[in-house]
């Protein structure tokens, strides 16, 4: 097991990666103010790990009381959301009772954001199943929900307690979903490490084939990039923002395919793409960075464009992204591989020729 701290003062928890951990309640106990915990799960991740997990918190003297909401990107509304106040109140739970996330990136935003939100704040633990949680949602304290027009526009940032990172919940990760985690992974390197972009140049077939030695590499490198970044810049007022690279581009192909067409990963991938281009067409990269980017997304077998949702319709939902500053559209863009920044001077003609160079009508 590899473990590594987000330093956040009084506020900073554990990130524990290993193989075997969703039933290590010993690393969690410590930290819970009440034996009573509420597992959030969902139709696809309950009936393969909900079961041992209760068991395990059971065994260890504590009450797991559980609900399971419906999967998808689509589901995290609203409606969903009030599914996990309803049973938090029907079970009289109070401020002590404790959250856990059990599923993917999805679940770990939805339940976090019923933590921040139930009595105004409760303690969660994210228990993510799928390697794009564990390498990028389940660590920050981002949590929310998707409004029609734009993804995760309404959350807070909340804090987990802890964050138990189980490899062994792979075996039942669909290749698809694989994949999509490792368009974050590539997005780490990237931003931040020139050195482990290109040990993933190198390792990326290992990755797709699952060996367990990379995954714990890979899985820990990136947590410690987000850690460091989020310990940095907590709410995203500054350094955090290029954690988003590829978002701006990848959250406007979710919203604009219809929120779970396209998983979150496969998104970002083709919105890497899209900015690295940007990048190269600003005289920022030259070309073969640019190509490298493209080519380790092409190689995760991931979308190398995005679809043709049309100029204005790209434009339309990228201007509610979350990093745009008084009307204005912030990209975050390369200086090279290893070194991100946010740009906010990008004219509609450059815009206009990479989503005209970038795209295409397969969705």
């Amino acid at each position: 097991m590899q473990t590594i701290r987000v330093a956040l003062d009084e506020r900073s928890y554990p990130i524990h990666i290993g193989a075997g951990l969703i039933e290590r309640i010993d690393l969690l106990a410590p930290l819970l103010p009440q034996r009573r915990v509420m597992i959030v799960s969902n139709t696809v991740v309950a009936p393969l790990y909900l079961d041992r997990v209760v068991r395990a918190f059971e065994r260890a003297g504590i009450e797991a009381l559980s609900v399971v909401l419906p999967d998808g990107e689509d589901h995290k509304d609203w409606p969903t959301l009030n599914l996990i106040f309803d049973a938090l109140l029907r079970h009289r739970c109070d401020r002590k009772t404790t959250l856990i996330a059990l599923g993917g990136g999805v679940i770990g935003d939805i339940t976090g954001f019923a933590a921040a939100a139930f009595m105004r704040g409760v303690p969660f633990v994210q228990m993510p199943t799928t390697l794009l949680a564990q390498v990028d949602s389940s660590v920050g304290g981002k949590t929310g929900i998707n409004h029609p027009l734009g993804k995760n526009m309404i959350g807070a940032f909340h804090q987990p307690i802890a964050v138990l990172a189980d490899i062994d919940t792979f075996s039942t990760l669909p290749d698809r979903e694989l994949k999509a985690g490792i368009a974050e992974i590539i997005k780490h390197g990237a931003i931040r490490d020139a050195d482990y972009f290109q040990w993933l140049e190198a390792n990326i077939e290992r990755l797709l084939a699952r060996d367990a030695e990379a995954l714990i590499h890979a899985i820990k490198r990136s947590v410690e990039i987000k850690a460091e970044v989020v310990a940095l810049d907590e709410r995203e007022s500054g350094l955090r923002a290029v954690l988003n690279f590829g978002h701006t581009f990848g959250h406007a192909i979710e919203a604009g395919l219809g929120f779970g067409t396209w998983l979150h990963g496969e998104a970002v991938g083709a919105g890497m793409v899209m900015a690295a281009d940007l990048s190269r067409r600003l005289g920022l990269i030259d070309a073969a960075a640019r190509e490298r980017v493209r080519e380790l997304i092409a190689r995760a077998g991931l979308p190398a464009a995005g679809p043709a949702l049309g100029f204005e319709r790209y434009l339309e939902l990228m201007s509610v992204d979350k990093k745009n500053e008084s009307g204005r559209l912030r990209f975050v863009l390369l200086r090279a591989i290893g070194d991100a920044f946010v740009h906010d001077s990008v004219d509609r003609d450059a815009l206009r020729a990479i989503v005209d160079a970038c795209t295409n009508s397969v969705n």
